[in-house]
């Protein structure tokens, strides 16, 4: 097993290459995350049972409001935290296919792509200084995806989180490997 950067490991056989990328390592943010999803919890337990509470119809309107938008978010850092706790990304190149599988723990579902229909195979690039990189670089996200991909018009992406560097390693190993197994069969 080799690695790119350290959350990329890959075997690379005669006929095939499987990737793992793995969550990043956050160390203790990983704890504040957690202790703040408990807060965020316990607030929306106080909020659900003041409901129940006298109050007139325009403030349980409101109250409602709230916890559409409560529900909202807990669920988004709740999906964060199973990400960053039990997430990976398994892909396997081989000559006839793509196979992607983002799992949580072992849960996931693996989509194969042939490659003769991938087109558009490109990094997606993050500005240093927009928007998108500064909420991706947040630790309470996801992030996006960087290695992206057409196949039959929709489009399809992998590698969620990862540096630069690890991107264009990756990227690069991939291509060429996908232009030896189609110079292949053509």
């Amino acid at each position: 097993m080799k690695w790119i950067g350290d959350r990329i490991s890959f075997v690379d056989k005669k006929d095939s290459i499987s990737f793992v990328i793995y969550p990043p390592k956050l160390g203790r943010k990983k704890v504040l995350i957690v202790v703040w999803f408990a807060l965020w919890l316990l607030i929306g337990g106080y909020v659900f049972f003041q409901f129940f509470q006298d109050y007139t119809q325009e403030e349980k309107l409101a109250l409602v409001i709230f916890m559409v938008f409560w529900f909202y978010f807990a669920l988004r850092v709740f999906r964060t935290l199973l990400f960053l706790f039990f997430g990976k990304e398994y892909i396997k190149l081989d000559r006839n296919s793509l196979r992607i599988k983002k799992a949580t723990g072992s849960y996931g579902k693996s989509k194969q792509y042939f490659i003769e229909n991938i087109t558009k195979f490109n990094q997606v690039e993050l500005k240093d200084n927009s928007f998108q990189k500064v909420y991706d670089d947040s630790p309470w996200v996801r992030g996006a995806n960087r290695i992206q991909f057409e196949y039959f018009g929709k489009t399809h992406s992998f590698g969620r989180k990862l540096e630069d560097k690890d991107v264009k390693l990756m990227f690069q190993v991939i291509t060429k490997r996908i232009q030896k197994y189609l110079s292949k069969k053509g």
